[in-house]
């Protein structure tokens, strides 16, 4: 009998090129995500050859984006941003603020509008954190002063991101004179006014937040320990991703936020109990897996036509994420008391940008307040800023006067897991 197995193809098709890609990233010493991505790029439909299920990956990716923000939740640690609140958390909302207004200016001189330039901006202002703590660990930083600075850096950033999925496509939009598509359907409001439109998207997030601390705190935490004490490993790995899924499936119908946004949030809740470390370490293969599949998804849609179509772009892009971010960092962690060699290592960590500028620009195309050579743009900005962020390790213990590794092996492989 027949069988249709598209799904099964896309599978098979997407793991298999990502692994060769994956493997000979590492071997050039530069981290597998830049193999997924280019994996997705060639089964995608803007180059020749097999081409993948667009619309079958793009669910795949979903599950991809819940189990990495769930990822996310789960290693928010609010003790280890206390500790380096005094350089992460001014150091991050300086960066975050300059680099979306130099994102801003590069695509008004684009032709873009304001609120084009506002989520383009934002895209370029956060970085990679899989990247990050991959290189960290590899150098062996992240028990040093400027690992701790960096990583709680990465966790005030992921959280104005959290922030920004919510509110941003509706500020973007407010910004072009209209209201967000499908952002306040159902919802009886028409194209009312700024205040109005906010006031709705703020009030459904206040809502969901409020039934994750009064109830998801309690009932979660109570249901995963009474599976766990049945002994059973398969069990409790099951329950933790139907606290992943499952709280992203009800935030998105029953609230109308984002499927990232409640799992982050089921993510946090479990994050503060005990049984934080084991549903990290169950979730952890399935995590692995379907974040491969997020980034061949977006590579899937990359069009390597923005690349001529688009040289001067990508060139200031580049440039905002390689100098003007970097910049930021080493300026705010000087002020900030830290010295050269410490500064420098921030700034070179920081110089990338990663999944949750993958996210947010596809938000942004969703929603229709990015175009779809932003979005092209930020995957091509990834793509390279990722691969030359060993070398702004190189360069940075040369301006530091430390021996610098070779670049070969300051390129850690980046693996899609433990985020956040």
């Amino acid at each position: 009998m027949p069988h249709s197995t598209p799904l099964i193809t896309t599978l098979v098709a997407a793991l298999t090129v990502a692994l060769l890609l994956g493997v000979t990233a590492r071997k050039l010493r530069l981290p597998p995500l830049v193999g997924y991505l280019v994996a997705g790029v060639l089964i995608g439909p803007h180059t020749p050859g097999y081409i993948g299920n667009l619309e079958l990956a793009g669910e795949l990716s979903e599950i991809g984006i819940i189990l990495l923000m769930f990822g996310v939740g789960l290693h928010f640690s609010p003790q280890d941003l206390v500790q380096v609140r005094g350089v992460a958390v001014p150091g991050a909302l300086a960066g975050v603020t300059v680099v979306t207004l130099l994102g801003w200016g590069l695509a008004r001189l684009l032709g873009w509008t304001n609120g084009q330039g506002l989520v383009f901006g934002i895209c370029l202002s956060v970085a990679s954190t899989v990247v990050v703590l991959r290189s960290l660990q590899e150098r062996g930083d992240t028990a040093s002063r400027e690992g701790h600075v960096a990583i709680g850096w990465l966790v005030v950033e992921d959280l104005a991101m959290v922030l920004a999925l919510v509110l941003v496509p509706v500020a973007a939009a407010l910004l072009d004179g209209r209201t967000p598509a499908g952002m306040l359907a159902g919802m009886g409001v028409g194209d009312g006014g700024v205040l109005v439109s906010l006031l709705v998207t703020l009030g459904k997030l206040a809502a969901f937040v409020a039934f994750m601390l009064l109830v998801g705190s309690r009932v979660m935490p109570a249901a995963l320990s009474m599976v766990g004490a049945l002994r059973s490993r398969e069990l409790f790995s099951l329950a933790a991703l139907v606290a992943a899924l499952g709280v992203a499936y009800l935030a998105f119908v029953a609230f109308g936020v984002s499927f990232a946004l409640g799992a982050f949030l089921s993510g946090l809740v479990l994050g503060q109990s005990a049984l934080s470390l084991k549903a990290a370490e169950q979730t952890l293969p399935l995590r692995d897996a379907f974040a491969v599949l997020f980034f061949v998804s977006v590579g899937m849609l990359f069009d390597p036509g923005v690349l001529l179509r688009e040289p001067l772009g990508l060139a200031g892009a580049v440039l905002v994420v390689m100098l003007g971010k970097s910049a930021v960092a080493w300026a705010m962690a000087r002020v900030r008391g830290m010295s050269g060699r410490e500064a420098l290592t921030i700034a070179a960590s920081l110089a990338q940008i990663g999944e949750f500028s993958f996210i947010l620009a596809g938000l942004g195309v969703t929603e229709k307040v990015l175009p779809e050579v932003g979005r092209d743009l930020v995957l091509a900005v990834a793509l390279l800023t990722i691969a030359l962020n060993p070398a702004m390790f190189w360069l940075a213990d040369r301006l530091a006067g430390r021996n610098p590794a070779p670049v070969v092996q300051a390129a850690a492989p980046a693996q899609p897991s433990g985020v956040g």
